[in-house]
């Protein structure tokens, strides 16, 4: 099947490095290599732990976990092997995406509904430090960042899947204050994940769910774009993570269940199905985490371990 990268700015020349994260052919796909759609395990780690957006690990064995409330309100919490919870920065106004950086957790607040829709800049980007507990606001006047990451040069880049103004904003380490929107052309996109000098982002609400790749030192150059298939708004995909081998996995809220993407090729299957609402995936890191498995957090409450057959 035919493959098509798409640029969303200039035309259809797409930069040497995109290329090596998407080579040559996209449009969805089912023939992923022998062995690699063979459906992983589920188990659950815990349940009953509120509604759960986000997660990353601070690699000392703690999970962290952004819960929010179904009106506002939540907390960022910490998941620890054994299943224990304890909070790490209560009374957080609907948070949302989690980024590490050494000691340093990066999270996003404001992320509501209401917010995206009638396009309030109430959200920040915090950073509360795992070991003296200190806390502060890095970043003011965003529209509902969902998606957090941040670059190698220490820029944090958001996202927003609602509203006029949906799209992505850096927040620049040498001056924070001063938040840019920086692309509105890719769609409701939603979760963000860094990998080898790429961004990946993915869409929720538009027609078709799209994977988008671009450079992280040129965020308003060249895109590519794969299609994958199921219809996007009941796909409804949320946020994503990247393997060390360059492989993307999609937590698809709506579809429930946890989907495989070759960048390369634009081949895609689920792994895993019958999570419901699940909404933010990583790769287990730190001591009493297993780097092999998936982990992934869901509306529900309850986090899962995905592993390999």
């Amino acid at each position: 099947m035919r493959r098509e990268l798409t640029a969303l700015a200039g035309g259809l020349v797409v930069s040497a490095g995109l290329l090596a994260a998407a080579p040559a052919a996209a449009g969805p796909a089912f023939a992923p290599p022998v062995g690699a759609c063979t459906p992983w395990s589920v188990s659950e780690v815990i349940s009953g732990a509120g509604i759960l957006e986000n997660l990353a690990f601070d690699g000392a064995g703690t999970m962290l976990v952004s819960r929010t409330g179904l009106v506002g309100g939540g907390a960022l919490d910490g998941v620890e092997p054994d299943g224990t919870v304890r909070s790490i920065v209560p009374d957080v106004d609907a948070p949302g995406g989690i980024a590490m950086h050494g000691s340093d957790a990066y999270f996003a607040t404001g992320n509501s509904f209401s917010a995206g829709v009638a396009g309030t800049e109430s959200g920040t980007i915090d950073v509360v430090n795992l070991d003296t507990g200190d806390t502060h606001t890095v970043a003011k006047g965003l529209v509902m960042p969902n998606g957090l990451v941040r670059l190698g040069n220490g820029d944090l880049l958001t996202a927003r899947n609602l509203g006029s103004g949906a799209g992505v904003t850096r927040v620049p380490a040498a001056d924070p204050h001063t938040p840019e929107v920086v692309r509105t052309d890719l769609g409701t996109v939603d979760g963000l994940a860094a990998h080898d000098g790429n961004i990946y982002t993915v869409t929720t609400f538009d027609t078709t769910t799209t994977l988008r790749i671009l450079r992280e030192d040129d965020l308003t150059g060249p895109v590519v774009s794969i299609p994958l298939p199921g219809a996007g708004p009941l796909n409804a995909a949320d946020d994503l993570t990247v393997g060390p081998d360059g492989i993307v996995y999609v937590a698809y809220n709506g579809g429930g269940k946890v989907v495989r993407v070759d960048p390369a090729t634009g081949e895609s299957c689920a792994l895993a199905s019958g999570l419901p609402l699940v909404s933010s995936v990583r790769f287990g890191a730190g001591p009493g985490w297993n780097a092999d498995a998936l982990y992934v957090t869901s509306f529900t409450g309850t986090i899962y371990r995905l592993e390999r057959p």
